[in-house]
């Protein structure tokens, strides 16, 4: 395909992929594309988590200092005053002095307990204490966890030796230990819920102590912080009501995993035979588990994640039109399994074959028409591949047979005059995407549309057929069944499959029927 336009003065030159035979195969331009969004993933999560790491710090460090001058005044609370002792002891003294002076031989009761003997701290003071001295472990613990915290980010960024490619996989295989041990969230929510959690024991034992002092002062205290501690919960459980809230917090986030969490492990549990459960488990296999370790993912299974990835975040028309390229390197079943099975790949590559045609037109330059074109038939032949490469039904792409329903049949096939150009990957799958609409949807190849489509076969013959296995069986197929396609006659959808990915027992030479 390669159609290709100039966009004004300084501007790159935008250029529509050809659809590759291997994963990867395109002169590395998917994978620059992929390593420039992946970095910028990375860098943005990354530089987003140690800002808040470095505030973190700041607070918890001026949070603390503020803790232990309140400690420091309220610890000496749980002791005696020695003081005390000594008022006690110097009173006995002076009973005997006067005594002495008066020349009375009254005896003086001795009381050999002294006031510290007897002391015991009020419940209120222990409180206070005790909600002191936890607050400020809050606020070391979320101290030292934010430290570890800026460790965990270096190594997650910290570069491999090796080439580009081992260390492109290498970074993605980190991407997905952060996201499967929930790092950002670790980073994000449980941090700052410490510190915040620290901050309300503190204002509690700060009322309590008050309380202690003067009512009236507690009261005056407490109202403000009764208010703001409200409003905290009140914009949290806002968020639940509306995910969109830009009232996010720790919190909020905890009750909206919470909300729906709960309800799913309420029956798991009930579901749960934990009889067997404490026959099955042992110390030993618990020891050979993590002596084996995780299984690390295949090859395969990052291309898989690499192209959803891609897909899934990125807005560059470049990047997204060299991963829809490299889906037509995916030739497993099981791979094509696991790309589709996302939803989020789901909804953004439908979207992008609905609506690639008008955004591609947005395009500044003087050929948009055709890189629209081109763009649509790219889509259009990945399309084609995924639904060839996944054994199922055809009714589970319900929105796909929308889409492709609503198109003309010119638009499915490529133009005669770019046909020696094309790729044998895309003119395969435009020609099974026909072959599709007709089994699956409209059942409409006859007179003119049906003359049309042999003209389409005959030059495609010409062209490249002879030069890609795959190519010629899908061929051979139509032509071995153009008989039933114009009678209304149709085969199973898995037939096709068969010969679109090169399984079947069509013989090339067939096709010359279509000549005569």
């Amino acid at each position: 395909m390669n159609v290709t336009t100039q966009n004004l003065p300084n501007a790159p030159v935008f250029e529509v992929p050809d659809p590759v035979e291997e994963f990867g195969q395109d002169g590395g331009k998917f994978y620059r594309c992929y390593d420039a969004l992946a970095d910028e993933i990375d860098e943005d999560m990354v530089k987003g988590l140690k800002e808040q790491l470095d505030g973190m710090l700041i607070f918890a460090g001026l949070f603390a200092g503020v803790n232990t001058a309140f400690l420091a005044l309220t610890l000496p609370l749980l002791s005696a005053d020695p003081s005390d002792d000594i008022s006690a002891l110097l009173a006995q003294n002076n009973a005997i002095l006067v005594q002495m002076a008066t020349g009375r031989n009254d005896s003086i009761p001795a009381n050999s307990r002294l006031p510290s003997a007897e002391f015991s701290p009020s419940h209120d003071i222990f409180a206070v204490n005790a909600l002191f001295s936890l607050s400020l472990a809050f606020a070391i613990i979320s101290s030292f966890l934010a430290v570890l915290g800026r460790q965990w980010l270096v190594y997650y960024r910290k570069k491999s030796g090796g080439g580009p490619d081992r260390q492109r996989w290498e970074q993605l295989k980190r991407f997905l230990g952060a996201a499967r041990w929930q790092l950002e969230p670790i980073l994000d929510d449980v941090l700052p819920s410490l510190l915040q959690i620290g901050l309300i024991i503190f204002c509690a034992s700060l009322i309590l102590y008050l309380r202690h002092l003067s009512p009236a002062i507690s009261l005056i205290v407490g109202i403000p912080m009764y208010v703001g501690l409200a409003i905290f919960v009140g914009s949290a459980l806002c968020t639940l009501w509306d995910k969109f809230c830009p009232f996010q917090s720790p919190l909020s986030h905890i009750l909206f995993w919470s909300a729906r969490a709960i309800p799913p492990a309420v029956k798991g549990i009930k579901a749960l035979e934990w009889v067997k459960l404490r026959q099955g488990f042992s110390i030993k296999q618990l020891v050979d588990t993590l002596s084996r370790g995780r299984e690390a993912e295949t090859p395969e299974s990052l291309q898989v994640i690499a192209l959803q990835r891609a897909i899934c975040t990125s807005d560059d028309p470049a990047t997204l039109l060299h991963a829809t390229a490299n889906i037509f390197g995916i030739t497993k079943v099981s791979q094509m399994e696991q790309l589709w099975s996302d939803r989020g790949f789901q909804e953004r590559f439908l979207d992008q074959f609905q609506n690639s045609y008008s955004r591609m037109l947005q395009l500044r330059g003087h050929n948009q028409v055709n890189i629209a074109a081109s763009s649509r038939l790219l889509y259009l032949s990945a399309a084609a591949h995924i639904v060839m490469y996944r054994d199922t039904k055809w009714d589970v792409h319900e929105t796909l047979e929308r889409s492709i329903d609503s198109l003309e049949t010119e638009s499915i096939l490529i133009p005669h005059s770019q046909l020696l150009n094309s790729s044998t990957s895309l003119i395969r799958s435009t020609l099974s995407l026909r072959l599709l609409r007709y089994y699956c949807i409209s059942r409409d190849l006859s007179g003119d549309t049906h003359d049309r489509f042999c003209n389409h076969l005959a030059t495609t013959l010409a062209a490249q057929a002879h030069h890609d296995s795959r190519l010629s069986g899908i061929v051979s197929f139509t032509v071995m069944h153009h008989e039933d396609l114009l009678f209304g006659r149709s085969e199973s959808i898995d037939v096709l499959r068969n010969a679109y990915r090169g399984c079947g027992t069509f013989k090339f030479n067939d096709s010359a029927q279509l000549c005569d």
